[in-house]
């Protein structure tokens, strides 16, 4: 079913952006060839027609943006982009381990372990050791 709206919506795009280039704009456009001689239709006859079908073209491409909105809703469900992700990963004791689908913030060391290790000093090998102090 969406195949066949998608298909049909491309034939009004594309029919949509003709009859908007065969329109006369006020500059002459793309219709400037054309002389006042005597058709069956006028000048005027002819742009109101072009006018119309314009605004058909234009309506029936709103209503099938419309339905392809739709039936892609419909497809898509209830579920979310977030639902995809994979969930966080456990730890032994219970905790979430910092990866995808887990909390944005940094993760916080429990209170014993902070206590228990000191932090490590580490330095970058790029950079000069610092200068001692007294």
């Amino acid at each position: 079913m969406e195949s066949v709206v998608l298909v049909v919506h491309l034939i009004i795009a594309l029919s949509l952006i003709g009859v908007v280039l065969m329109q006369r704009s006020e500059g002459g456009g793309l219709g400037m060839g054309g002389g006042g001689g005597g058709g069956v239709m006028s000048a005027r006859g002819a742009a109101t027609a072009l006018g119309k079908v314009t605004w058909g073209l234009a309506i029936a491409f709103i209503i099938s943006s419309l339905a392809l909105t739709i039936i892609a809703r419909q497809q898509l469900g209830s579920s979310s982009t977030l639902d995809s992700l994979p969930a966080a990963e456990q730890s032994e004791d219970g905790t979430a381990l910092p990866g995808l689908g887990s909390d944005l913030l940094p993760p916080v060391l429990p209170s014993d372990a902070a206590n228990d290790a000191a932090p490590a000093e580490e330095t970058d090998p790029d950079l000069p050791p610092a200068p001692a102090s007294n």
